[in-house]
C-alpha cells in the first residue's frame, strides 16, 4: 500500500507548485493570489524511485469554523491525520511568520512525522528564512525551490527512510537497510560515459561509437561496489548552451542536470586530450552550486605522451580554474583499456565521506575564536564587525551559519578566509562550502 505525503504550510507558500512537481503533471492550480487552493487534492507522486500518493490542501489559517477559511483549515486537519509524513513548508524570502510559528505547534501535536521546506530559497533572498526556520524546532530545514526543481535531492533523502515501511518502491526503488550511493557520470560529449560506465560494470550495457552524443536519456543502473550498492547515472553530453539548439538535445540536456540533482557525487569526465575547456568548468561550476561532491576524471590517458608532465600541468590548471573546490580529487585513467580505474571508487567514496563530514559546535567555536584571532575582521566606518557564533547548519555539502553584528557588512574576501581555513583545518577538500551570515548573539545563550 502506497504511503501519504502531505503539504501544509500558510496560504501562497508555493504548495500548490511543489504538488504539481511532484505528480509531474499541472494539477493543481497555481497563482500569486493567496487562498487559490481550497479544497484537498491528491495525486500519484515520484521522487528519484520513491512512490507515494501526494497531498495538497489549503492554505493554514486561523479562522472559526463556520467561516470558509475554517472549513478549508478542517480539509487540512483530514489530510495530517490521513497522512504517514507530512511536509511542512514556509516562505523563505518572506521569512517566518507568527501564523508559521502556531501552526507548526499544532503539527508537533498531531506527532506525526513532519519534515520541514523552506521554499523559494533560490539565490541569497531566502538565506535568513532559511536560518530562522531552525527557531521552530522541527528539526533541520531543507532549502527548497518548488518552480526550479532545486533541492528535490535533499527532500528524496529525507523522504525515504519515513517512507521506506510503507511506501511501493518502483522499478528504480529502494528499500534495503543500506541506502546505494547516487553516483552521477557527466561532461562533453564524446568524453567516454558510456564506455566507462561499461567497464566499471563490467558488460556492454550501454551503446557507444566514435559519435558523439549518442546517449539522450539519462540511464540509471543500479551496480554494486565491495559489497556497497551504487546507483549510476550515465548522462547525455553537456555542450555550451549557444550550440544547444536541436530540441531533443535540450531535453537530454535538461535530463543530465535532474540527475546532477539527484546525485550525491558526480565524477566529471574529461577528456586527456582537450581537458579544462571552457563548459569542463561550467559543468564543474553547476555541480558546485547544486551542492554536490565532485570528482574530476581524466580519460584517454593511454593517448597521452609525457604523463608526468601533464598531470603537473593538470593539477596546476585545476588549482587555478577550481578555487571554489579547491583539492577536489582528480584520478586520470582509460576508460577503454581500464588502466587506472581502480582509483576511481576509492576517490569518490572517500570525497563522499568528506561531503557527509559534521563538526561539532565546541570545535568549530574554538576555530573560530582563532581563526579572529590571527585575522580580525573588518572595522567598516570605525566599528568592527562581530563575529559572535557559529554552527554547522547542515552537511552534504558542509553548511556553516555564523552570527554575527552586521552580516551585509562582511566583506567576500573574509568569508574565503573562513571558507579557506576550514578546508584546510577540518579536510573539508574538494567539496563546496556555503557559510551563511546571520545578525544576532549567540542564539543558544
Amino acid at each position: 500500500m502506497s504511503s501519504t505525503v502531505a503539504i501544509i504550510g500558510r496560504p501562497n507558500v508555493g504548495k500548490s507548485t511543489l504538488f504539481n512537481r511532484l505528480a509531474g503533471r499541472r494539477l493543481a492550480l497555481v497563482d500569486d493570489r493567496p487562498g487559490v487552493t481550497r479544497d484537498r487534492r491528491e495525486g500519484d507522486a515520484k521522487l528519484a524511485g520513491l512512490h507515494f500518493t501526494i497531498i495538497d490542501t489549503a492554505g493554514l489559517e486561523d479562522a472559526s469554523d463556520e467561516s470558509l477559511a475554517g472549513r478549508m483549515r478542517q480539509q487540512t486537519d483530514a489530510a495530517i491525520e490521513q497522512a504517514d509524513v507530512c511536509l511542512f513548508m514556509i516562505d523563505a524570502r518572506a521569512g517566518l511568520t507568527p501564523m508559521d510559528e502556531y501552526f507548526a505547534g499544532i503539527l508537533r501535536k498531531h506527532g506525526k512525522p513532519v519534515i520541514l521546506l523552506a521554499n523559494k530559497s533560490e539565490g541569497k533572498a531566502g538565506e535568513s528564512g532559511l536560518l530562522e526556520a531552525y527557531s521552530l524546532g522541527l528539526g533541520e530545514p531543507i532549502a527548497l525551490s518548488a518552480e526550479h526543481g532545486e533541492g528535490l535531492g535533499d527532500l528524496h533523502d529525507a523522504l525515504e527512510p519515513l517512507l521506506r515501511e510503507g511506501a511501493s518502491a518502483g522499478p528504480d526503488g529502494e528499500a534495503g537497510p543500506d541506502k546505494p550511493l547516487r553516483l552521477a557520470i557527466v561532461g562533453r560529449p564524446n568524453a567516454g560515459k558510456s564506455t566507462l560506465i561499461n567497464k566499471l560494470v563490467g558488460e556492454d550495457r550501454l551503446l557507444t561509437g566514435p559519435e558523439a552524443g549518442i546517449t539522450r536519456d539519462a540511464i540509471a543502473i543500479d551496480w554494486e561496489w565491495q559489497g556497497r550498492q551504487v546507483k549510476l547515472w550515465d548522462t547525455a553530453g553537456m555542450r555550451r548552451r549557444s550550440r544547444v539548439t536541436d530540441k531533443l538535445e535540450k531535453l537530454s540536456v535538461a535530463d543530465g542536470k535532474r540527475a546532477v540533482q539527484f546525485a550525491e557525487v558526480v565524477v566529471l569526465l574529461l577528456d586527456a586530450t582537450q581537458a579544462l575547456e571552457k563548459q569542463d568548468l561550467t559543468i564543474a561550476d553547476q555541480v558546485a552550486q547544486e551542492g554536490r561532491a565532485l570528482v574530476l576524471a581524466v580519460n584517454k590517458w593511454d593517448v597521452v605522451a609525457d604523463k608526468q608532465a601533464a598531470r603537473r600541468t593538470l593539477d596546476e590548471e585545476v588549482q587555478r580554474l577550481l578555487p571554489q573546490l579547491a583539492g577536489v580529487p582528480v584520478v586520470t585513467l582509460s576508460a577503454k583499456t581500464g588502466a587506472g580505474l581502480g582509483k576511481l571508487m576509492p576517490a569518490v567514496m572517500k570525497i563522499y565521506d568528506i561531503w557527509n563530514l559534521r563538526i561539532s559546535t565546541a570545535k568549530l567555536n574554538q576555530w573560530l575564536d582563532f581563526q579572529i584571532s590571527r585575522h580580525p575582521p573588518p572595522a567598516p566606518s570605525g566599528r568592527r564587525i562581530k563575529l559572535r557564533y557559529m554552527t554547522q547548519a547542515r552537511a552534504r555539502p558542509p553548511t556553516f551559519a555564523v552570527f554575527c553584528s552586521a552580516p551585509k557588512g562582511l566583506p567576500e574576501s573574509y568569508k574565503r578566509y573562513l571558507v579557506n581555513g576550514l578546508r584546510e583545518d577540518f579536510g573539508l577538500t574538494g567539496v563546496p562550502i556555503r557559510i551563511n551570515l546571520r545578525k544576532g548573539k549567540n542564539p543558544y545563550v
